[in-house]
């Protein structure tokens, strides 16, 4: 038997985008002959995920794992709803996630080169791709280092459609909890009005003035109007003014107050947002499959 040497399976892998355990069992069973070895995996049908590159994958699964210290939030995407409910594909982001939270690396390259059990990230992306026929895709992830006195919250919406992670300094995990499932729910933008970056303030208030202007109201009263309508409209945004969802009758701020603590910061993925989606018309599809 030929020995296969690392920079063999990483030429092939290369060259037809393989996982490389699939590399190196094709280059073994052709005895290194990099021509059959890629025949070899053809014939198998191991090659295919490289074709899937060029569609658009924006379905898929967001999740929060945790541990320890360190939390992780990442989003895969899948081309159907269909293969995101597969078991394979739900392990695979859970696996993935939790290794982001282990290893906490910096960029998405970075991630697909961390190590796994069967090579790497990407090998065991590939090998999900190769499963499933779709293409399968990191999207992206944070993850985030909290401190002794801090603490997570996380929670999936719809079994990972929308994931949340929330850090609290001080309260408990449970109040953290409360707090990722209402920005699951009510998606706001920032932690507090103070992180409203100055450009947006200017022009909501511009579009509020021309809005009162429009209305015909007095100059007089238009400025306390405008600043009047800034703040419900500040309200809306900033995590901190908003009524907390499982007591209205309290902003958020003072019911995390009053299990003493404050929040820190929040992340919220939901799949496929900012993605610009294929539409297909089935009609057209099913004429084009039966010559019509």
């Amino acid at each position: 038997m030929a020995s296969i040497s690392a920079s063999q399976v990483k030429e092939l892998r290369d060259k037809i985008g393989v996982g490389m355990m699939d590399a190196k069992k094709a280059l073994v069973a052709t005895d290194g002959d990099m021509d059959k070895a890629i025949d070899f995996l053809r014939e198998k049908g191991i090659a295919k995920a490289e074709k899937k590159s060029s569609r658009v994958a924006a379905e898929g699964l967001a999740d929060v794992e945790i541990h320890d210290d360190q939390a992780a939030i990442a989003e895969v995407n899948s081309e159907t709803d269909f293969v995101a409910s597969n078991d394979q594909f739900i392990d695979l982001v859970k696996g993935v996630t939790a290794q982001l939270a282990l290893s906490a690396p910096k960029t998405v390259e970075e991630a697909l080169a961390l190590k796994t059990t069967k090579g790497t990230v990407n090998d065991d992306i590939i090998e999900t791709t190769q499963t499933t026929g779709e293409k399968i895709t990191l999207r992206r992830f944070d993850t985030i280092k909290k401190t002794d006195d801090e603490h997570f919250g996380a929670y999936l919406h719809m079994g990972g459609k929308i994931a949340t992670l929330v850090v609290l300094e001080g309260a408990d995990d449970d109040t953290a909890k409360d707090i990722a499932m209402h920005v699951a729910a009510i998606n706001p933008k920032y932690v507090n009005r103070d992180q409203v970056p100055s450009e947006v303030l200017d022009h909501e208030r511009e579009v509020l003035s021309k809005e009162a202007e429009e209305e015909g109201k007095p100059a007089k009263i238009i400025a306390k109007m405008v600043e009047g309508r800034l703040n419900k409209f500040l309200a809306e945004i900033s995590l901190d003014d908003q009524d907390f969802v499982k007591d209205p009758d309290q902003t958020v701020a003072k019911y995390v107050a009053s299990k003493g603590g404050k929040v820190k910061t929040f992340i919220r993925y939901e799949v496929g947002e900012g993605i610009e989606k294929k539409t297909v018309d089935f009609a057209e599809e099913v004429k084009k499959e039966i010559g019509d």
